[in-house]
């Protein structure tokens, strides 16, 4: 199979907020009010930690299927912690992103412990997300100067 490609673009619309766009949604991204946004929406780190706890639900339920057991429904719980001093100017002494994220799965399911134990090992393996924030993924920002005509 060859490599799915997804994309998102978009355009800020305050210093706090960004409206971004992908296939057919719009995404709002926000900054609570006491970090200078509106609270209209999620900030990007809670973004983040939402698309690990989404990567995991998806991945989670294919893997179940494999396994060969039903997921009556998954409850997931996911926090991280993050030092602002790096992103507000004030310290380099410890990197931006997050420090640790904990995610907790609670499935309802007739499987056995010994299945979940499998079953969690391999949903760690195969979640994208998971993937990127464990290591290492070239990223590369440029920027392209618009002139008026």
């Amino acid at each position: 199979m060859s490599d799915l490609i997804f994309k998102v673009h978009g355009e800020s619309a305050s210093p706090a907020k960004f409206i971004a766009k992908t296939r057919n949604f719009r995404l709002i991204i926000d900054e609570p009010e006491d970090l200078g946004g509106t609270d209209e929406n999620a900030n990007p780190v809670e973004y983040v930690l939402a698309g690990l706890a989404g990567c995991v639900n998806v991945v989670g339920h294919l893997v179940a299927k494999e396994l060969g057991f039903t997921i009556n429904t998954l409850k997931i719980e996911v926090e991280g912690s993050i030092n602002p001093n790096k992103l507000f100017g004030r310290s380099n002494a410890e990197r931006a992103g997050f420090k640790q994220i904990s995610l907790k799965l609670i499935p309802d399911t007739e499987a056995p412990i010994e299945t979940l134990v499998t079953w969690l090992k391999i949903v760690q393996e195969r979640c994208p997300v998971k993937d990127n924030l464990l290591n290492a993924t070239p990223v590369s920002l440029e920027v392209e100067k618009q002139y008026a005509i």
